[in-house]
Order: structure tokens, then C-alpha cells, then sequence
């Protein structure tokens, strides 16, 4: 794994755990601690692994958020998704500890952190099926982008997605915080909303879509939608 990657990865743990800590105003704060490292260390993992799985997906998903061939829609999604973000991780520092206004019990953070591990398995599952599963919605054609229908896209359409819907409110739990996990439930309307649009463009752009969507009802949620 290059130092690019590396580097990324240190830049985005100084940048979570200073929304975080700041918003708190201490850095006593043990459930912010073990968050940072459950988070990045599952993300280690599953970079690691595929490193060495398909280093030409690592690739893609290190890629700049706003692309060439990516709809507008799209941009200004994940434009709108990454200040969401930050402002969700210091809304959970200022909640949790800074004002106290959450009280969450011990088990039920202890069960957040086994969502969060599941849903990164989840994430983890779907990377190593889908070498095409870059982060911004584009057909990549000069990658030779072609539908995959197998694994966990036998089942659903959008697996990676079905799995944010669990991690989002994991973060939340683990960092106890009740506000922070009324508002993963937006960010996951939010997911929900993507998906819609994804596959949009989807049907529209790439070949042999329309086909798998036919075969491959259900896009997040097995026998619901």
C-alpha cells in the first residue's frame, strides 16, 4: 500500500478526530477514543485487504470526489455529504460530552461497536465482488465497466449501500449519542435517496443493467425495495 494511501488515511483520522474533540471540548473521552480506533482500524483492514485484492479499485476510490462523467446531481451530493459529515461528528462530541445531553447506556454503545464491525465485514464483502464499486456514480468506461451479479448483487442491487444503512447508526451509538443517531436516520434517507438516483443512471448508461434490475428486483432491502 503506497504512501498515498497511507498519508490519506492519516489526514482523515487528524480531520475525524478533530471534529470530534473539538466538539466535545476534551479529549477525555473514552468512547470518542475507542470509536477512532475501531473506525480506522477496521478501515485499515479493508484497505490492506484490498491492496492486495484489487489495488486498481484502491485506485478509483482515491480519486477526487467530483470527477469528469460524474452527473451534476451527483457533485453536489457529495459535496452536501461531506459537510453533513463533519458537522454529524461535532454534533456527537457537543451532545455526548460538551453539553450532555444524551445518556446512552454502556450495552447499547458495546452493540453499536459490533454493528459498526458488521457492517464493515458487509463493506468488506462487497468491495472484494465489485471491482467497479467507485465511490462517486459514473460509468467507467475505460475500465470496462460491466454489470456484477454475483454474491451479494444476486440478492440486491445495491449491497454497499444496504450496508451504510446499518454503519451510519453504528457510529452514532458508539459515540452515544442520540442526537448524533436521530441524525444518521436523515443521512440514511439520504442514502436511500442515492440509490434511486444510481440506478438511474445506471439503467440509462450501462449495458446489460436494464437486464440484471428485471432479474434483480430489490435494490437495498430483500423482498421491500
Amino acid at each position: 500500500m503506497g504512501i498515498k494511501v497511507w498519508f490519506a488515511l492519516g489526514v482523515e483520522a487528524l480531520v475525524f478526530a478533530g471534529l470530534l474533540f473539538g466538539g466535545a471540548g476534551t479529549l477525555r473521552w473514552p468512547a470518542g477514543w475507542a470509536y477512532l480506533i475501531l473506525f480506522f482500524g477496521c478501515g485499515i483492514w479493508a484497505t490492506l485487504r484490498l491492496a492486495r485484492h484489487d489495488p486498481a479499485l484502491l485506485a478509483e476510490r482515491m480519486k477526487m470526489p467530483l470527477q469528469a462523467g460524474q452527473p451534476l446531481w451527483d457533485k453536489i451530493f457529495m459535496l452536501a455529504l461531506s459537510v453533513a459529515w463533519c458537522a454529524w461528528l461535532v454534533l456527537m462530541g457537543v451532545d455526548a460530552v460538551r453539553l450532555r445531553w444524551s445518556a446512552m447506556p454502556l450495552w447499547l454503545q458495546g452493540a453499536g461497536a459490533v454493528l459498526l464491525l458488521l457492517s464493515y465485514r458487509m463493506i468488506d464483502r462487497v468491495l472484494h465482488e465489485n471491482t467497479f464499486l467507485a465511490p462517486v456514480v459514473r460509468i467507467q468506461a475505460e475500465r470496462g465497466h460491466r454489470v456484477i451479479s454475483s454474491g451479494p448483487y444476486a440478492v440486491i442491487r445495491h449491497p454497499l449501500y444496504a450496508a451504510a444503512l446499518v454503519f451510519l447508526p453504528a457510529n452514532a451509538l458508539v459515540l452515544g449519542s442520540w442526537y448524533g443517531l436521530a441524525a444518521s436516520l436523515a443521512l440514511d434517507g439520504a442514502i436511500v435517496l442515492r440509490t434511486a438516483m444510481e440506478d438511474r443512471e445506471l439503467l440509462r448508461g450501462l449495458d446489460g443493467y436494464a437486464a440484471y434490475a428485471a432479474r434483480v428486483r430489490y435494490r437495498l432491502i430483500p423482498f421491500v425495495w
